[in-house]
């Protein structure tokens, strides 16, 4: 209901927050630092994953918020290691019964919510996978990788539905509400940003087609990678986040909506 965000930082700790006040409700401190969170369906169970870094090994934690005790204990109901390969990022899957992990090793994996174990596991991806975002039924997520390419799969068998191909690293992707579009950031690596033009650098976001693969545009404005996008829930805008410090809010034409629904 949009109450409460949650939040992971590389200050070793998860926080929960309500949203109109700022005011913090819930602390819990990790070894490493969170790389991804996430509510669940119900929006009672929150999960997220930490780094595997200083010795510490890559973990999978869910907090049931209705047990206020584990909060207090810092002791979660579930604790799920990933020692081969650290998750980088992690959704959950439709009505909470699974989270969906991508790995650094360019890895998919599904686990149970209830009971911890892999429930399947997918490499369709040969570098890591930056970002994972849910269609707006929860029947399909998008990776973002490395690997220069996005991929669209099914939430619940992992089955690979179409793939986005560009000439660059892809951070994050995300799929319209409302159309069969997807759109794409990117870029290169943060610390090579330097060395190149903006010209050459390509930051834009870039459309493409859900089902045929094809791009059909590209928004400039960002003069450094693109980290993260989102769509707005009525598909009428989108935003994104950049290197260069911005987020952009852009709202599609009149014509775009015209245009989708005359084709």
């Amino acid at each position: 209901d949009t109450r409460h965000v949650l939040t992971g930082s590389a200050d070793n700790s998860c926080r929960l927050w309500d949203c109109e006040t700022g005011k913090q409700l819930a602390l819990v401190k990790t070894s490493s630092a969170v790389r991804t969170c996430g509510f669940d369906f119900g929006g009672n169970i929150i999960m997220f994953s930490t780094d595997k870094q200083m010795g510490y090994q890559c973990f999978v934690s869910f907090f049931d918020l209705r047990d206020p005790s584990q909060i207090e204990n810092n002791e979660p109901y579930m604790k799920i290691p990933c020692s081969d390969s650290k998750i980088t990022s992690a959704v959950w899957g439709p009505l909470g019964e699974f989270i969906i992990a991508g790995h650094e090793n360019g890895e998919l994996n599904q686990f149970s919510a209830k009971s911890g174990e892999q429930l399947s596991n997918i490499k369709e991806h040969t570098k890591q996978i930056n970002d994972i975002q849910t269609s707006r039924d929860m029947t399909m997520f998008i990776t973002a990788s490395k690997d220069n390419t996005a991929k669209l799969f099914d939430c619940t068998t992992l089955e690979h539905l179409k793939t986005f191909r560009t000439e660059r690293p892809v951070n994050s992707a995300a799929l319209s509400p409302i159309f069969d579009h997807v759109v794409l950031g990117g870029g290169q690596e943060a610390m090579d940003v330097t060395t190149t033009s903006t010209r050459i650098g390509k930051f834009e976001a870039r459309f493409f087609h859900l089902a045929f693969e094809e791009e059909f545009g590209r928004v400039k404005g960002h003069f450094g990678p693109i980290n993260s996008v989102a769509f707005h829930p009525d598909g009428k805008s989108y935003s994104s986040g950049g290197e260069d410090g911005y987020v952009r809010i852009h709202y599609f034409d009149p014509q775009y909506f015209e245009f989708e629904f005359e084709a």
